[in-house]
C-alpha cells in the first residue's frame, strides 16, 4: 500500500516532533540518572566505612532510584531509536517516490 506524498510529509513532521520532544525527554533523564548514580555510589562508600544497617538500607534505596531511573533511560531510549527507524523509512518512502501513483 502507498501512502500519498502528503499523507508522507505529514507523518514525517509528526514523527520529527516526537523525536525530539523523546531526545530532550532522554538528555533530561540521562542528567539525573547520573546525579542519581552519584548518590548511590556515594553512599555505597558511606555503607563500606560505617557498615551500619541504616547506611547500607540508604544505599539500597539509592541505588534502587539509579537502578529505575536506568530502566526509564533505556525504554526512552528504545522509542527514540524506534522513532529514527520510522523517520528513515519515511524519507526513503519520499525521496525513492514510493507516493508515486497514489
Amino acid at each position: 500500500m502507498t501512502m500519498s506524498r502528503v499523507l508522507i510529509e505529514r507523518r514525517l513532521m509528526d514523527v520529527a516532533q516526537r523525536l525530539k520532544r523523546a531526545r530532550e525527554e532522554l538528555a533530561v533523564i540521562e542528567e539525573q540518572l547520573a546525579v542519581l548514580s552519584e548518590a548511590a555510589d556515594d553512599a555505597r562508600i558511606r555503607s563500606l566505612v560505617a557498615e551500619t544497617p541504616l547506611a547500607h538500607r540508604e544505599y539500597t534505596e539509592a541505588q534502587r532510584h539509579a537502578d529505575a531511573m536506568e530502566r526509564t533511560r533505556q525504554v526512552v531510549a528504545a522509542d527514540v531509536d524506534e522513532l529514527v527507524e520510522t523517520q528513515d523509512s519515511l524519507l526513503d518512502r519520499l525521496v525513492s517516490g514510493d507516493w508515486l501513483g497514489s
